[in-house]
């Protein structure tokens, strides 16, 4: 008999997931490949993040990235996920506008790219979009914090929530994404004893990158991981191989090979 394929990852697990004491795992990802490859290790979480546009596109920031930018990779990525519940990063610009637009571009997150939730960032300005589409049926995780698709206004990627003020401002607005519907709230980039307290105040699940070990989960960039990016990492990153190295020495094998004639073998060549 074929033995039976593992129960997908559902909204509701990961609050059972919190209330069990039971850690979440979130990776990057960006393609069908990749997702297959991370769903067989047992992450729980795949999030198709704007990150894409640094890590894929190679660009500065996650601004660039468009709606459909998104939805190419959320596709992808929804094909090769069996087990893992697939969160998609609504990119700048597709839900600011209006709650109507983010209706819209949310539904296609999930009608169009096959994705279980959508993740988007910030605090109140975006509470009326936090109701409109949970009140839709559409799963909503939040992102406080470094939030990078405001990069401008902060500044550059620099750590949040440090003076006690903007700490107890995000515990506020941690709440107040809670009561507006969201299942989850990634925390990014903050000091560890206010993830802890966000923590402890929310029945939904927090997800920390940068935050501490104090959260729900936690998530990282998979090509930061990974070894795949060149670019400068976070100081809260930790590589766990380096892949990219060995794909040069894979890639340079396969050069010489071919240029000393080696590749393909003398007898597929007759």
């Amino acid at each position: 008999m074929m033995p039976e394929p593992p129960r997908p990852v559902r909204v509701p697990d990961l609050k059972a997931m919190k209330q069990r004491g039971q850690k979440i795992v979130m990776l990057t990802a960006y393609d069908a490949s990749m997702a297959r490859l991370l769903d067989r290790a047992g992450v729980d979480v795949l999030l198709v993040g704007d990150s894409l546009g640094m890590v894929i596109m190679g660009c500065e920031t996650t601004l660039p990235v468009t709606m459909e930018a998104m939805l190419h990779h959320v596709q992808a990525v929804s094909r090769g996920a069996r087990r893992a519940l697939v969160v998609a990063d609504m990119p700048f610009l597709s839900y600011q506008v209006s709650a109507e637009e983010a209706l819209r571009n949310a539904g296609r997150l999930l009608q169009q790219g096959g994705a279980a939730a959508v993740k988007l960032e910030g605090g109140r300005p975006v509470l009326d979009v936090v109701r409109r589409l949970t009140d839709a049926g559409i799963p909503v995780m939040g992102h406080l914090g470094l939030v990078p698709q405001s990069v401008h206004k902060l500044g550059g990627f620099r750590p949040r929530a440090r003076s006690e003020r903007e700490a107890a401002q995000l515990l506020e607005e941690a709440r107040e994404l809670e009561t507006a519907g969201a299942f989850a709230v990634v925390l990014e980039s903050i000091p560890a004893h206010v993830a802890r307290a966000v923590t402890e105040c929310l029945s939904i699940p927090t997800i920390g990158i940068g935050a501490g070990p104090h959260c729900d989960g936690q998530v990282l960039v998979s090509y930061d991981i990974f070894g795949l990016y060149e670019g400068s990492l976070p100081p809260f990153v930790k590589q766990y191989a380096r892949l990219g190295e060995l794909m040069v020495e894979a890639a340079r094998a396969f050069a010489e090979d071919v240029r000393q004639g080696r590749f393909p073998p003398a007898e597929e060549r007759a």
